[in-house]
């Protein structure tokens, strides 16, 4: 019987957190799966030990998810270096709440997420505590085993990257919305005109669709060449599918479905209120973030 109710405590404490720590692994991967995983091994490692001799819960399984996190980065690079066409990280649900803060949701942002993946393991996952879940040096230190002054670096070298690789895309919740819902309304009559209204004119758009699909192998840059590229896009959608603007990773974005399977996620991101860039996810096994009825965090 004790032995059921420590069971039973540690998967309650454990619940209290998966949200935090899905959130971390989310950020520090760019894979739902890799995420999910990450935590359900987080789970094992939690359930092996005496829940009520930790002092420090949340310390505790935070450390132990990012470092896993961090393992499997690693691996999943090696991986991504023989990957079909670019490489686009996993669209995700999100709360609409999320949208309303903007700094949560340029954390979980397809574009964010693709300049954390130009640093390394390490420097991601200290930006990530750091910058987006407010942790200190000295707490980051302990999660990642390192000094505070080389926690202290990292932090400043993975900054200064990120600050000097971003860009800059309009944030306004409702601005994107009504951009969005213009560019869905173009791609469903398949009006060139209506949609080269709603680009950029130096618009690019980067299609993953890992070799599962037709999706371009490298991105395409350009009013018109984008806009020919989406109706042909949309001419291949299945038959009878259904498209609709969602949450996505923190802002309004299109998922088509067929069905109730995923087949196309597409996110923008506006400069001025207009698309600046397009990223477009077709490849089957990187929708599982858009299947889900209810929203994440």
């Amino acid at each position: 019987m004790r032995g059921t109710l420590r069971q039973s405590e540690a998967e309650r404490v454990f619940s209290a957190h998966r949200g935090l720590l899905q959130a971390v692994a989310y950020r520090v991967l760019g894979s739902v799966t890799d995420a999910e995983d990450v935590v359900q091994d987080a789970w094992l490692r939690w359930s092996r030990v005496d829940a009520a001799g930790v002092k420090d819960a949340e310390g505790y399984l935070v450390r132990v998810t990012t470092r896993l996190a961090i393992d499997r980065l690693r691996s999943a690079r090696v991986r991504r270096e023989s990957y079909v066409g670019p490489w686009l990280p996993e669209p995700m649900l999100t709360a609409p709440d999320v949208a309303d803060d903007v700094a949560q949701a340029d954390s979980v942002s397809t574009a964010m997420l693709l300049v954390l993946e130009t640093l390394s393991p390490v420097e991601r996952a200290v930006f990530v505590l750091g910058e987006v879940f407010g942790y200190g040096t000295a707490e980051i230190a302990r999660i990642v085993g390192r000094s505070d002054a080389a926690v202290r670096q990292i932090a400043h070298r993975a900054k200064h990257a990120v600050h000097a690789r971003r860009r800059r895309y309009d944030s306004d919740p409702a601005t994107r919305r009504v951009a969005t819902e213009r560019f869905l309304a173009a791609c469903a009559g398949g009006d060139l005109k209506a949609l080269m209204a709603i680009l950029a004119p130096d618009v690019t758009l980067v299609s993953d669709g890992g070799g599962f699909t037709l999706a371009p192998r490298k991105p395409i840059h350009g009013l018109e060449r984008v806009a020919r590229a989406i109706v042909v896009l949309s001419r291949q959608l299945p038959e009878g599918s259904d498209a609709s603007v969602l949450d996505v990773n923190g802002g309004p974005a299109i998922v088509v479905y067929s069905g109730r399977t995923p087949v196309l996620a597409v996110m923008p991101h506006l400069v001025d209120g207009a698309i600046a860039t397009l990223h477009v996810v077709s490849n089957r096994h990187k929708l599982t973030g858009v299947t889900q009825v209810t929203a994440r965090h």
